[in-house]
């Protein structure tokens, strides 16, 4: 271990996180009833031990609510993308046992939503279908998803609007929300993305703002905080996306007070999901970090 990242683990309260976490070191953030939000865990925060077979999808749930005391959870579709039936209801069985809340999934490489092609941009819709069937079995509100798609800001925005609003027209029925990320392309473009949502025109369709994926393209980057400001009215998520942190623990891209502050003023109250993507610091510390930097500022609101 380098000594910048020792001082740091030593520093913030860390040191010594291992792939099980003493429940001592994190007792004090048991109760988030002094915080205007709840805290859930983005399952993408351990890929790399999910690719790494160290961990599965099914032990998921359990491990977040040992090692970070975090008791709900955010799926990503690809790690267990062939789900049927049976093993949903093995998955449903431990969360209702541990008493882990599903909070949504998160879904990707079902196809482009924002598709210019119709017969292609139906497809993608119906490949969507089996996660908001998934999501109502597990009892999630919500299923992530994306828009994407190929041409002019106008013609993806057309596309996706169409997208959108078919999908969410088929999850309503179970009332399962549709949520947007702003994702890279035209959908880290806050402008861009309250306004397809404004058209699709759906209280079931509307967006996870993430601090982080404010990336248009290599050349482009939006405003973090204007596009925050700009997806919030339509949130039913949030993403607490961090990657690196100072010697005080604070992030290094993303001013958790200002973001947390426009979330707060918003009249946002629900989960904001930990989302760990660093290298510095291992999957299990930086989700430990991320969680310790948004208890911080939440009870400082």
């Amino acid at each position: 271990m380098d000594r910048k990242r020792r001082d740091f683990l030593k520093k913030t309260g860390i040191g010594g996180a291992g792939l099980m976490i003493a429940p001592s070191l994190l007792r004090a953030s048991m109760i988030n009833s002094d915080m205007f939000f709840k805290i859930s865990i983005a399952e993408w925060s351990l890929h790399k031990m999910l690719f790494a077979k160290e961990l599965t999808n099914l032990e998921f749930p359990e491990f977040s609510k040992k090692n970070f005391d975090i008791h709900a959870v955010e799926y990503v579709n690809i790690f267990f993308k062939d789900a049927g039936k049976e093993y949903l209801t093995e998955l449903k069985s431990r969360t209702d046992d541990l008493g882990v809340e599903n909070v949504l999934i998160m879904v990707d490489a079902e196809g482009n939503l924002g598709e210019a092609d119709d017969a292609k941009r139906q497809e993608a819709v119906e490949n969507h279908y089996k996660w908001v069937e998934a999501a109502k079995f597990l009892g999630c509100h919500s299923i992530r998803v994306n828009a994407r798609g190929r041409g002019t800001r106008e013609e993806v925005a057309k596309a996706a609007v169409d997208g959108l609003r078919k999908l969410t027209e088929y999850a309503s029925k179970d009332n399962i929300g549709v949520i947007v990320e702003n994702h890279g392309g035209y959908s880290s473009d806050g402008k861009w993305m309250s306004n397809v949502i404004r058209r699709v025109d759906n209280p079931n369709c509307g967006t996870l703002p993430d601090f982080g994926n404010f990336r248009i393209s290599e050349e482009e980057e939006y405003d973090r905080y204007l596009g925050m400001k700009e997806l919030m009215p339509f949130a039913k998520g949030v993403s607490a996306k961090s990657h690196e942190f100072d010697d005080d623990g604070n992030e290094t891209e993303s001013d958790f007070y200002k973001m947390l502050k426009i979330v707060k003023e918003a009249g946002y109250t629900g989960y904001i999901g930990v989302e760990y993507e660093g290298e510095e610091l291992s999957e299990v510390e930086g989700v430990i970090a991320t969680k310790k930097l948004l208890e911080k500022v939440g009870r400082s609101m």
